[in-house]
């Protein structure tokens, strides 16, 4: 059913994706309407379950087709060549910023879709999470060069804990971006960079020689 869809002309494809991502970003899975969504792309509601099949299959497409854009840029803007596993992360950091700013509606549809807790889609999105943040650790990290860490360190450990304070770091500004319009509006990514440096410095003073 789904080729159907992705054999429809890209105009009709790009109106019934963006409303539905609306939609689902604005209500969640439980509470998002077919009608509006229907309504929104100005199609019939048969045509839409003719495409897709039903609401569930309608939200997964959503979420691989937001996830395979934005990590499809993000991945071909990573700077490999870095080695250094602090400076990697500052560069993955301020590149998530930026792409939430480019692609708004894809990175707020993934933000919801992380904390619904919709029986009929959890478990599923789950797996679809967890094989992703995989395939980021393996590709993020395969060639960092661990001879800047202290003696007696562990690379995967201080992998780790260095991502959660980056991830934590950069969480906390989308989420404020993302509820507060004149933020997001404002927002002064040399100011956020200033703040990150200092957690930054804190963390080579820790992990490294």
């Amino acid at each position: 059913m789904i080729s159907k869809f992705l054999s429809l002309e890209p105009e009709k494809q790009t109106r019934i994706i963006n409303a539905a991502l609306t939609e689902f970003s604005e209500r969640g899975y439980k509470n998002a309407s077919t009608n509006e969504i229907v309504k929104r792309a100005n199609i019939s509601k048969g045509l839409l379950f003719h495409y897709f099949g039903n609401k569930k299959k309608l939200f997964l497409f959503l979420y691989d087709y937001s996830l395979d854009i934005f990590l499809n840029d993000f991945y071909s803007k990573v700077d490999y060549g870095e080695t250094d596993l602090i400076k990697r992360l500052r560069q993955v950091t301020l590149l998530k910023i930026k792409l939430s700013q480019k692609h708004p509606d894809l990175y707020n549809f993934l933000v919801v879709s992380m904390v619904d807790d919709a029986i009929e889609i959890k478990p599923e999105l789950e797996n679809k999470y967890k094989a992703a943040v995989q395939d980021g650790f393996n590709k993020l990290f395969a060639n960092i060069d661990a001879s800047k860490l202290k003696e007696g360190l562990d690379l995967r450990h201080v992998t780790k804990i260095i991502m959660w304070v980056s991830q934590g770091f950069g969480n906390r500004v989308l989420e404020r971006m993302r509820q507060d319009p004149d933020y997001k509006a404002h927002f002064d990514i040399q100011e956020f960079m200033t703040e990150f440096d200092e957690y930054i410095a804190i963390l080579e003073n820790a992990f490294y020689k």
